[in-house]
């Protein structure tokens, strides 16, 4: 390998941070007025670029920087959906980010640099990559959730994520150093012929160093008991920044757990598999039933999220390869469903105001039947009922579940979904049966209407033609066993 050619993995990660550094340049130069809407589009042309040369990255397995960063169908699949939802997240937010007084640029530059961080995640092939990874996209989140700083909700929500992110980065890097001080090495492929020896003696130290890394982990992606952040910050948080933190950050630490836990440690899955239940379970359940009594529908989408981290462990549970194509297919469908959800979440304005209580959705029917349609489709979807693409993935986690022998596991996650319906069915009834007392405004952006039109279709469309997903997944999940 030519000393050229040592940096092409990593080509995309170089390319979109280098365009983020130039439209930072742009941004300081362009008068204050128009320089949003600019850096806006010029980000999003940057990541749709970043996006081809990803689906244009080398086939089969391909290390770089030593054995530190690696780029493989896993890679290439979680990295798609990554960028996707960067993508649609700043399609919607620009009107958002105008009218509420946050014209400033610094925001999609923000985005794209916690993006150049969730890319990392994924191709990391070292507990130190991963690390560096996880704190450059931590630090950009920490800024935008409190980006409308003239509103004290925003800024508190970011305190809250800064105090409790400082927190479990402190976990995870303890957890890193526990599992270099037993093992002696940083690299996964070092710690996978390690823990693959017959006959070896796991050190209890070392267990508890994955033990620490897997509860950072946890926080990453808001499951419990390592969740408390998320309510606060979802509602706090500006709605497109809510929308990014539910999509984008959650799927790349998926991955990140996904590799970690299979990779370096697939060997020692007795020892982890049990505390990714006990995670597991108290997620689907809390999702289920502490979403119930929610009435402002962005902390309800909190708890659902929650919910969905549950399910989505389920998968990881089972150790198994079709476990993983379960998980990747249900984030697929997840981030379609969630950025549909979001969207509809944004055209709820009274008077040229945000509101976010559930009970303001009522009459939408009458007022919005297109978009109506659409949000009735994404909570079909959420709840898992049949033949929305949520069942159908649900379906591909909970029976890797069973083939794993893991029936009580499989049989919570059946029954909390079943709970979880219930609130995802009454936002369906407030729709269509209750009658409003003030309709919500008419005007609803282009941008906004065709992403919440395109993944309504999307949804259905899967329902009807799954398999180019299925197969990217399978594919993908197959990637992580050639190690």
């Amino acid at each position: 390998m030519t000393e050229a050619l040592i940096f092409l993995p990593a080509l995309p990660e170089i390319v979109l941070a280098i365009l983020g550094m130039a439209l930072m340049m742009v941004g300081v130069f362009v008068p204050e007025k128009g320089a949003l809407r600019l850096v806006n589009g010029l980000t999003v042309a940057s990541l749709v670029v970043v996006l081809a040369l990803v689906l244009q990255g080398a086939d089969g397995r391909v290390l770089a920087f030593g054995g530190l960063f690696v780029t493989d169908d896993f890679a290439v699949f979680m990295k798609t959906l990554v960028l996707l939802g960067s993508i649609l997240v700043l399609v919607m937010s620009e009107d958002f980010v105008t009218r509420e007084g946050m014209a400033r640029f610094e925001f999609p530059i923000l985005v794209l640099f916690a993006t150049v961080g969730m890319m990392m995640m994924i191709s990391a092939n070292d507990l130190i990559a991963l690390y560096i990874g996880l704190e450059l996209q931590s630090l950009a989140l920490y800024v935008i959730a409190a980006f409308q700083r003239d509103n004290i909700r925003s800024s508190e929500a970011g305190l809250k994520y800064f105090v409790l992110g400082a927190l479990s980065s402190g976990l995870l890097l303890y957890g890193c150093s526990l599992i270099y001080g037993f093992s002696g090495s940083t690299q996964f492929e070092v710690l996978a012929t390690l823990m693959a020896q017959p006959g070896l003696t796991v050190a209890p130290g070392l267990v508890v160093g994955i033990v620490f890394l897997t509860a950072g982990l946890a926080f990453k992606v808001s499951a419990v008991p390592f969740h408390m952040w998320t309510p606060d910050v979802y509602e706090g948080a500006p709605t497109p920044v809510t929308a990014f933190f539910a999509v984008a950050p959650k799927i790349a630490a998926i991955a990140l757990f996904l590799r970690v836990l299979t990779e370096p440690f697939g060997a020692l899955i007795e020892e982890w598999r049990q505390v990714i239940i006990v995670i597991s379970v108290a997620s689907m359940l809390l999702g289920a039933f502490a979403a119930i009594a929610q009435h402002n529908i962005k902390r309800l989408m909190a708890y659902s999220s929650i919910g969905h981290v549950g399910y989505a462990l389920v998968g990881l549970a089972s150790g198994s390869q079709d476990g993983l194509r379960g998980v990747l297919v249900y984030m697929a469908i997840y981030m379609v469903m969630t950025i549909g959800t979001f969207a509809c979440i944004l055209c709820m304005r009274r008077n040229g105001r945000m509101v976010e209580n559930i009970n303001d959705l009522a009459g939408l029917w009458k007022s919005h039947p297109t978009i109506a349609l659409c949000l009735m489709v994404f909570m079909f979807s959420l709840a898992g009922i049949p033949p929305m693409a949520g069942f159908i993935g649900k379906f591909y986690i909970f029976l890797a579940a069973i083939e794993a022998e893991l029936y009580t596991l499989a049989i919570i996650g059946v029954v909390s979904s079943v709970v979880g319906a219930f609130y995802y069915l009454r936002i369906i009834k407030i729709m269509f049966v209750d009658e409003s007392t003030e309709p919500l405004d008419k005007q609803v952006g282009k941008p906004i209407f065709t992403i919440i039109t395109v993944a309504g279709l999307a949804i259905l469309l899967f329902c009807i033609w799954p398999s180019p997903v299925l197969d990217a997944a399978g594919q993908a999940a197959a990637s992580l066993f050639q190690v």
